[in-house]
């Protein structure tokens, strides 16, 4: 938790101004009683007119004075806390977007929308409180102990024994309950796992008519969070009353033994009402860190799991000193590549060699798991190899900076992502100064004008969350138009015509051919008709690579490329 208090470091002076108000509200509200004293002793019981109303108007001066200060307390501290969870939201997501796919896959995407949501709410109501009680809480308990003591010494024998009572109490409940709210925050997560999964599977739940079984799963999670939840707040709602009994028990021994000493003569009607009024505020105070008792361990929970976010470093940096890279020709090279995915036994990839020379269209093809999408996502960096080397242009992609580097890339993904917004937006991800003719002719080179045309808006057509509203060979076509737009001198289509029917593929694949030409392609596919006409088809084979050449001379040479072969049934061969 306190490590996540450096993002206070901005609202410095707002913290400093909540602590004076709080300090001259807590100093007001522990004077008040020895004015009422001295109201009841010097001038009630004396008859005393012109004194009562002398320290009376002192006693509503001072009252409004505490009252403003803290309302101005309160106005201030929220919005410190405001500003702490924005610093702190934009921190985490600015930190995530560093992530490699490696942190992504750690925690998941369900956990981190919590972790930015859920828990920093959490932080910020903890904030919040400690701001307005860290100086009130003790003030309160070492003033009125004090005063108490100076009222009456052996009377305060009895706060002595109640507060370690309290403070006990307040310590058990505090140890037990942060392993409880770590578990319930751990069961939010769940949850939400288990809420997106079936918002964005709906169709597929439906199609397998597995409605029951996802009902049954997510009240599994409910109750399962429910029955944690109960258990905290049961747990909880025991601190309350206890507070309330040892209160009221403390001021029934005040009033009792206090009554004593009034008959004796050893103390005045007013003190003894002063008296009471220090123990309630030094109970006041117990029941203040007891508050804070039940926001703590949740919002300590809370902070260990941003915590782990922010601890979170990637594995795909930057170098101190990245070589400076203009507009790349190309030119691609594998030196050996050996590449582990983190905590597997055995390599996706081992020993990839080979040249891609600028210009050249190249084909990756093999069987399903064989490692084509992993081969293609160590060019970007989106992991970063083993062993071996990958050069660009002759310089290692490691000494290079990652923008500089993906400044060169046009990615195509094999699952397509869209974002809410239009036509136009989605297709301008790629290059943000590209006008409408830029889009609409790199819209139209993907095959994508057609059913864009029939919207009757044209680029201005509205794209719903994740694309919903369009077909999978739509939202595929949109996404290579996204990567044309940017005119890279590196295109990498990882299996992104699957989606498309043969016309299609093939008129696109026409088109790509004129568009591209002088830029260097690597695809990524399944369909031998998609890669037969490369320059060079990379067969890949268990993370091996078994097989390298032309369509023909694979054809003759390679085993693995014939059995891939004879397993499709190509158009062209029909025909």
């Amino acid at each position: 938790m306190l490590k996540l208090l450096r993002f206070l470091r901005p609202f410095r002076l707002p913290v400093a101004l909540v602590l004076l108000l709080t300090f001259v509200q807590t100093t007001a509200s522990l004077y008040l009683p020895t004015l009422m004293a001295q109201i009841v002793d010097q001038g009630v019981v004396k008859g005393n007119v012109p004194y009562i109303l002398d320290v009376g108007l002192e006693m509503l001066f001072i009252t409004v004075v505490g009252a403003l200060a803290a309302v101005l307390s309160s106005l201030v501290g929220s919005r410190v806390t405001a500003g702490f969870g924005q610093r702190l939201r934009s921190a985490i997501f600015g930190h995530v977007e560093g992530f490699t796919l490696q942190g992504f896959d750690r925690l998941g995407t369900s956990s981190l929308i919590v972790r930015t949501t859920n828990d920093v709410m959490q932080v910020q109501q903890l904030v919040n409180m400690v701001l307005s009680m860290m100086v009130m809480a003790p003030l309160t308990a070492v003033g009125g102990i004090l005063l108490a003591l100076y009222t009456d010494a052996r009377l305060s024998v009895i706060v002595f024994v109640a507060i370690p009572v309290l403070a006990l109490a307040v310590y058990l409940l505090m140890r037990q309950g942060l392993g409880l709210f770590r578990l319930m925050q751990t069961k939010v997560d769940r949850l939400n796992l288990v809420l997106r999964e079936n918002l964005t599977g709906v169709r597929v739940i439906r199609a397998f008519d597995r409605v029951p079984a996802e009902v049954r799963r997510f009240e599994t999670g409910n109750q399962s969070l429910t029955d944690t939840s109960v258990a905290v707040f049961r747990l909880m709602a025991l601190l309350m009353p206890g507070v309330m009994l040892v209160m009221n028990l403390a001021v029934v021994a005040v009033v009792w033994f206090g009554g004593i000493e009034i008959n004796a003569g050893t103390l005045q009607v007013g003190q003894l009402m002063a008296f009471i009024q220090y123990v309630m505020q030094v109970m006041f105070a117990v029941m203040m860190v007891a508050m804070m008792a039940f926001m703590i361990p949740r919002g300590q929970a809370s902070a260990l799991r941003i915590q782990e976010v922010l601890d979170i470093q990637p594995d795909v940096t930057d170098p101190p000193s990245a070589k400076p890279l203009g507009r790349a020709t190309g030119r691609v090279e594998f030196q050996h590549v050996t590449f582990h995915y983190p905590g597997a036994e055995e390599p996706a990839l081992t020993d990839i060699s080979f040249v891609v020379e600028p210009g050249q269209t190249v084909a990756i093809i093999g069987g399903i798991g064989a490692g084509k999408s992993t081969l293609l996502n160590l060019i970007p960096r989106f992991y970063d190899v083993t062993s071996g080397t990958i050069t660009l242009d002759g310089v290692d992609i490691r000494q290079l900076a990652q923008a500089d580097l993906r400044a060169q890339i046009g990615y195509v993904p094999a699952r397509p992502v869209l974002f809410t917004g239009s036509v136009l937006d989605n297709i301008r991800y790629g290059n943000l100064t590209a006008s409408e003719e830029e889009a609409s002719r790199a819209a139209r080179i993907a095959q994508a004008q057609e059913f864009i045309e029939e919207w009757g808006e044209g680029l201005a057509s509205p794209i719903s969350q994740g694309g919903l509203n369009l077909s999978g060979g739509q939202k595929q076509r949109l996404a290579i138009a996204r990567a044309l737009v940017r005119r890279p001198p590196l295109y990498l289509f990882d299996d992104c015509f699957s989606a498309l029917d043969y016309r299609t593929d093939a008129l696109l694949r026409r088109a790509l051919r004129e568009e591209v030409a002088g830029a260097t392609v690597i695809i990524v596919a399944q369909r031998v008709s998609t890669v037969m006409d490369a320059d060079q088809i990379l067969v890949i084979d268990d993370g091996r690579l078994v097989g390298n050449g032309t369509h023909r001379q694979l054809m003759a040479d390679s085993a693995v490329y014939q059995e891939i072969v004879r397993s499709q049934i190509l158009p062209e061969e029909l025909a």
